[in-house]
């Protein structure tokens, strides 16, 4: 049985089939309509969403499959069922379960159930089909993911932690400008040193994009920081990707969003803007490389 956790439960064939299936889905919506015929997908949130919500009910309906979506809140789990429990009933009821959680300790336990395909749809801890999606779209333009330098400016969020993992299948280098206080997560630290994968941690996000072929960036407060709203826009401020910073990175470099973006904070209006075109086709990938994953997940790839 097949689930994605994280990026690191893909091999690099693996990984780059997704991608390549994943562009064979974005030329053709009509490909391969039945290949979820009479299965049911759970789809649980316990995250606000409107991207993973859209595009996986959206992918699953348009490989012959059906969606069931669910606040997690409306479920036992709200009363204090176990993830347990609920996972061993799941497994009697659907064919595959994608949760948005605030847990990623939740999801290695309804994976190691083995009970029912799982699929992270974001944790506090990764982000595997943003960065599923971010590869495909870099592939899209060109670029040799082997010789492409992604700078992150911001903090070493999920997705950061996920660009990282996919940076081991792709070959891709990755640095990150971030303030102090803000770093890199042990767990994932140790796990490029044991790939012998090096990020370069810089305190000036200039430093950073002087030689990227992506600049990317993300929101300074994430579901469940409001309380540190303040004391993160002060932290943050000097790391917005705007036309100051922009000049100091190569002519050809592209910039790239997970969304939802908060203009003026993160990125300015103008480069949002000038880079519309990359974001929102990130953002449509999310669908392709999904229809990929799920067929991936039940071996139809």
């Amino acid at each position: 049985m097949r689930h994605l956790i994280n990026l690191l439960n893909l091999n690099e064939d693996e990984f780059f089939g997704i991608l390549k299936r994943g562009r064979e889905h974005a030329a053709n919506r009509r490909l391969n309509p039945d290949v979820l015929r009479d299965k049911i997908i759970a789809l649980i949130f316990e995250k606000s969403s409107t991207r993973t919500r859209i595009s996986f009910s959206v992918a699953i309906r348009e490989l012959g499959g059906s969606d069931l979506e669910m606040q997690a809140g409306s479920l036992q789990l709200g009363r204090g069922e176990t993830i347990e429990d609920t996972t061993m009933v799941l497994g009697r009821y659907v064919h595959g379960v994608m949760i948005r959680t605030d847990s990623h300790r939740k999801l290695e336990l309804m994976a190691g159930l083995d009970q029912v395909p799982i699929i992270n749809g974001l944790s506090d801890r990764h982000h595997p089909c943003q960065a599923l999606a971010d590869f495909m779209t870099i592939t899209e333009t060109g670029r040799d993911l082997s010789k492409t330098r992604i700078a992150f400016i911001g903090e070493p969020n999920n997705v950061f932690n996920s660009l990282a993992l996919g940076t081991l299948h792709s070959g891709s280098s990755l640095c990150v400008a971030s303030p102090e206080g803000y770093e890199i997560r042990p767990g994932i630290q140790e796990l490029l040193r044991k790939r012998n994968k090096t990020i370069d941690v810089y305190r000036d996000p200039v430093e950073a994009v002087r030689q990227a072929d992506v600049i990317y960036t993300d929101v300074w407060i994430s579901m469940g920081q409001e309380g540190e709203a303040e004391i993160r826009k002060k932290d943050f401020a000097p790391y917005s990707v705007n036309e100051a910073l922009m000049k100091h990175a190569p002519a050809d470099a592209i910039v790239m969003h997970c969304l939802p973006a908060h203009r003026g904070e993160e990125i300015s209006g103008d480069v949002m803007d000038r880079h519309a075109a990359t974001i929102f086709r990130q953002a449509e990938n999310r669908l392709h490389v999904q229809k990929a994953l799920l067929e991936w997940i039940y071996e139809a790839i």
